[in-house]
């Protein structure tokens, strides 16, 4: 009895007693930090995954709220206009032999890549136009948005290049315009458009989308591009704005300088030709291209190659290049084209014998 008394706890002098007593509660704290530590951890996981934002929301096009039938009218009447009008290029190039040349191949992929560049955008900005809710666009399909708009467009400014040297090629070399730009380096200049274009949408994609996004999910603009979301990661993101800057300005200025140097060419080329009506349908032939060209670049640099975004600003100025640019290329390339207008008289003159019959 006196020496189970002796080994009690309750037998222990009070300082040995008040020395267990701390060494438990440092135990119990320390397991208290360990969870704490785990849950710190998996937070982070989460975060460098990007599951916490699960959702975003497009705010639209910046405009008083009276507006929102209005304007759904317009962008719906210029969106079929734009499907329709790319089509029926599509169509008349492929019914008619005589437009199977180079410049209709590429003038083909163009009409094939704005009916995409526009369904991309214009559907979801009208949903957000017809209701609050509209606005709403999963994680995953905001990824895709992003990634099939830079495909598209970046695949389009480097068709707009190959267009433009084979315009200096049929102008500067007209003799040997057939054996340099023959069937086979067509089909490769086109497909290389396409390669180039998925490559760099891929970079721009992978670093947007590897950062965190645990915070606000309010996309100021009406589809999921770079600037507006890189304002909502939570972490720096400073060095992949210069990369994506980088990356966005040597595209974009590669392309342009490209093409001006082809147009220069091309003008000093027309400017040799001796009769004025060669001059006038060679100016004819390029000034279409020209047209399209500047209303598609301007607002790419205005909007990627600035060092200040404004969100109210780019909205309104991404519409002229997802919106009517997309519409301006069938107007200009049918209006401006002879050859295309008379492909277009045969395939209604066809339409109306068929009727007839």
């Amino acid at each position: 009895m006196i020496l189970k008394a002796c080994f009690h706890p309750a037998a222990l002098p009070p300082r040995k007693a008040g020395k267990e007593k701390i060494r438990d509660q440092e135990r119990s704290k320390e397991s208290e930090n360990k969870q704490l530590a785990r849950r710190a951890v998996k937070k982070e996981t989460e975060i460098s995954n990007g599951t916490l934002v699960t959702a975003f929301f497009l705010s639209g096009i910046p405009h008083a709220p009276a507006l929102d039938t209005m304007l759904f009218v317009i962008f719906l009447v210029i969106y079929i206009l734009t499907v329709l009008g790319n089509f029926l290029i599509l169509m008349v190039i492929r019914v008619d032999s005589h437009l199977h040349t180079p410049m209709y191949c590429f003038l083909t992929n163009l009409s094939f890549i704005d009916m995409w560049f526009s369904t991309v955008t214009v559907p979801k900005m009208l949903m957000t136009l017809v209701s609050p809710e509209g606005g709403a666009i999963s994680f995953y399909s905001c990824v895709a948005q992003l990634y099939s708009f830079h495909f598209l467009g970046s695949t389009e400014c480097f068709l707009y290049t190959v267009m433009s040297y084979d315009r200096y090629l049929a102008i500067s070399y007209p003799l040997r315009y057939s054996s340099l730009m023959s069937g086979r380096v067509c089909a490769l200049l086109a497909a290389g458009t396409w390669l180039t274009g998925c490559l760099h949408s891929a970079v721009q994609t992978s670093l947007i989308f590897h950062l965190p996004y645990c915070g606000p999910n309010q996309i100021q603009h009406y589809f999921c591009d770079a600037p507006p979301i890189l304002k909502l990661a939570c972490a720096d993101t400073a060095a992949i704005e210069m990369v994506i800057f980088v990356n966005i300005g040597v595209v974009a200025s590669g392309c342009f300088m490209l093409i001006v140097l082809s147009y220069v060419s091309i003008v000093c080329s027309i400017l040799r030709i001796r009769t004025s009506d060669g001059r006038h349908r060679a100016f004819q032939t390029c000034a279409s291209h020209c047209i399209v060209v500047l209303c598609f670049f301007v607002p790419c640099v205005f909007i990627y190659l600035r060092p200040d975004s404004r969100d109210a600003v780019d909205g309104v100025v991404a519409v002229f290049y997802t919106v009517l640019t997309p519409l301006l290329n069938p107007v200009v390339y049918t209006l401006r084209n002879k050859e295309v207008k008379k492909a277009l008289l045969k395939l209604k003159d066809k339409a109306t014998f068929s009727q007839s019959q």
